[in-house]
C-alpha cells in the first residue's frame, strides 16, 4: 500500500440509462472470509514486465472471481464500516461493479451517503499523480458554473509551463469557453465533442473560442500532453495598515508540494508576516503527513511540538494496532521535520508561529485540507473560514494495488488532540444562512472568477482582509448558489442540476 492518504474522489457520471438487472443484494449470500492475501494479484489479465520501480509485476493468472474475492476479503478486514456491507457473491458481477457493492449503504443524519469516498484509479495513473503530479491535459482547470443550457464554463486556474499558458494561448482565470471544435458551449447539443475538448486524453488537439475578461474574443488551439502540477502558486506578501499578510494558493497535498511549501514558509518567516491567507478552495487532499508538516510550520514549536495532529481510528477489529502497517496506535504528533517527499528527510521545518489562520474554502476543500483545519483547531489555533462549506471527509485510506487497479476504501477516521473528528458535513462559515457543517468564524463568500488568485481585490481574499480589519463580512441576503464544480467534469444533459465527475477521478487537474 501507499502512505496514508486523505483525498476526495469524484463520482462517475453516466448519461446512458442502463437496463434493469437483478440486484445481487436481493439474494442471500454467505461464505467464510479467507485472508485477502489468498487472492492477491490473481488477475484476469495479468501484467507483465516491470513496474515503475523496476520490479517484476507479481501478477499471476486468475479469474474475475479471484479479483472480487480479494476485494471482498480485503474490505471485510480493513473497511471502517465492514459490518455494514451487504455481502455479495464474488461470481455475480464484473470487478468494477463488485467493488461498488463493498461499502456501507447507510446515510448520514442529513440524508447524504455515509460513504461518498469509494473509488479506484489505474495504478500507473495514481503513481504519476501522487508522486509527481503528472496527468494528461492542457494545464487548465475548468469551472462549470452552469452545466445545462445556457452553459457557462470558465478557467479556474492554470499550470505554468503548459499548453494553457503558452504565449500563443495565454489562458487566464476567468476566461470563458464559448465554443469547442465548432460546437457552441452555451447551447450546443453535441456533448461528446464538448466533453472531449474539455477533458482530453494525451496528445489530442482541439480548437476553442475564448472570451476574455474584458469581453474580447479570440480563437486558440491546444494540444494536450503530460502536465506536471505546481501545487503551490501565487506566493505573495500583501501590505496592510496592520502589518504584512502572506498569501498562497495550495491546490494539492502531493509529494512535490513539500519543497514548495517549505520555500513559501521561509519567505513568510523572513518577511515576518503577521497573518496568513491559505487558499485551499481547490485542494481535494492528499498525503496527511504533508498537512501535518504544514500545520507545524504555521503554528510553530511552542504551540505544536509534541501535540496531536491527527490520530487514526480504525474499525472495532483493530483498536490497538494499525492493521495495514502493524504499528501500535499511538498519538500522531505534528511533524516537525521533513518527511522525504521531495526534500531529504529529517531537516527541521521553518515556522511562522501564528495564533490564527485565514483559510479560503469551497466544496473542493476536502480530506487532508480539512484535517489541517481540524488539527490546528485541536491545539487552539483559530481558523477563520472565508468561502463556502467544505466537502466533509474526516476519513482516509491506504491505497492498495491489485492487478493494476489501485483501490481507495475508507479504513480510518481521524480525530484531533481534543478527540474531535465529526465533520462529515464539512466546515461552514458562521454567517451561513442555512447551517450545514461545523461552524467556524468567518464569512460566506462566492468564488470570484473576475480576479486572479492572490489578487487582494479577488472576492475571497478581499473578504479575508476585511474580516482581519474589523471582523465584518460582505452583505449576503440569502444562501449562495451552489459553488461551481471544478475538475474533471462531464457536462450534464439539459435537466442535469448536479455535475458529476468522470471515471471516479478525484484530483482537481486530472
Amino acid at each position: 500500500p501507499s502512505p496514508p492518504v486523505s483525498q476526495a474522489p469524484e463520482e462517475e457520471e453516466s448519461n446512458t440509462e442502463q437496463p434493469e438487472t437483478e440486484d445481487p443484494e436481493d439474494t442471500s449470500f454467505s461464505a467464510p472470509f479467507l485472508p485477502y492475501t489468498t487472492f492477491e494479484q490473481r488477475c484476469e489479465n495479468p501484467r507483465s514486465g516491470l513496474d515503475s520501480a523496476g520490479r517484476a509485476f507479481p501478477d499471476i493468472q486468475g479469474e474475475v472471481a479471484d479479483e472480487n474475492n480479494w476485494i471482498r476479503a480485503w474490505s471485510h478486514e480493513l473497511y471502517l464500516w465492514y459490518d455494514e456491507i451487504i455481502d455479495v457473491d464474488p461470481e455475480s458481477l464484473p470487478t468494477p461493479e463488485y467493488f461498488e457493492k463493498m461499502k456501507t449503504p447507510e446515510t448520514t443524519a442529513s440524508g447524504a451517503p455515509k460513504d461518498k469516498f469509494h473509488f479506484t484509479l489505474p495504478t500507473d495513473e495514481w503513481i504519476q499523480i501522487s508522486q509527481a503530479g503528472v496527468s494528461a491535459g492542457y494545464g487548465a482547470t475548468f469551472a462549470i458554473l452552469s452545466s445545462s443550457p445556457p452553459r457557462q464554463v470558465v478557467v479556474a486556474y492554470t499550470q505554468p509551463n503548459s499548453p494553457a499558458t503558452a504565449p500563443e494561448t495565454n489562458l487566464r482565470r476567468g476566461d470563458t469557453i464559448l465554443e469547442i471544435d465548432g460546437v457552441s458551449m452555451i447551447d450546443g447539443s453535441d456533448l461528446d465533442t464538448l466533453n472531449n475538448g474539455l477533458f482530453p486524453g494525451n496528445g489530442e488537439t482541439h480548437s476553442f473560442v475564448i472570451e476574455n475578461l474584458d469581453g474580447t474574443q479570440r480563437e486558440i488551439t491546444m494540444t494536450s500532453g503530460p502536465i506536471t502540477e505546481t501545487p503551490v502558486q501565487n506566493v505573495s506578501i500583501l501590505e496592510t495598515n496592520n502589518g504584512l499578510v502572506g498569501y498562497m494558493t495550495f491546490n494539492d497535498h502531493i509529494a512535490t508540494s513539500e519543497a514548495l511549501l517549505i520555500n513559501a514558509m521561509e519567505q513568510f518567516r523572513d518577511a515576518n508576516i503577521s497573518d496568513l491567507i491559505l487558499d485551499l478552495r481547490y485542494n481535494g487532499g492528499g498525503f496527511l503527513d504533508i498537512a501535518s508538516e504544514l500545520g507545524y510550520m504555521i503554528a510553530g514549536p511552542q504551540a505544536a511540538t509534541g501535540r496531536v495532529f491527527e490520530n487514526l481510528q480504525f474499525s472495532d477489529k483493530h483498536p490497538d494496532f494499525n492493521p495495514v502497517t502493524g504499528e501500535q496506535l499511538v498519538d500522531r504528533p505534528f511533524k516537525t521535520t521533513t518527511q522525504g517527499f521531495s526534500v531529504n528527510p529529517g531537516s527541521p521545518l521553518p515556522t511562522i508561529n501564528l495564533p490564527r489562520l485565514f483559510v479560503l474554502t469551497g466544496p473542493r476543500t476536502c480530506s487532508a485540507s480539512e484535517s489541517l483545519m481540524n488539527g490546528l483547531r485541536g491545539i487552539d489555533i483559530e481558523i477563520i473560514q472565508i468561502g463556502n462549506t467544505t466537502c466533509g471527509k474526516p476519513y482516509g485510506f491506504y491505497p492498495f494495488d491489485n492487478c493494476g487497479t489501485t483501490y481507495f476504501s475508507i479504513q480510518f477516521g481521524g480525530v484531533n488532540e481534543k478527540g474531535f473528528g465529526e465533520y462529515s458535513d464539512g466546515f461552514s462559515p458562521a454567517n451561513i444562512t442555512q447551517p450545514e457543517g461545523v461552524e467556524l468564524p468567518g464569512c460566506l463568500v462566492s468564488d470570484d472568477f473576475t480576479r486572479q488568485l492572490g489578487d487582494p481585490l479577488e472576492g475571497m481574499t478581499r473578504a479575508a482582509l476585511q474580516y482581519r480589519e474589523d471582523t465584518s463580512c460582505p452583505l449576503t441576503t440569502a444562501r449562495l448558489k451552489p459553488a461551481a464544480r471544478v475538475g474533471w467534469q462531464n457536462l450534464g444533459k439539459a435537466n442535469a442540476d448536479v455535475v458529476k465527475f468522470v471515471n471516479g477521478k478525484w484530483v482537481a487537474q486530472p
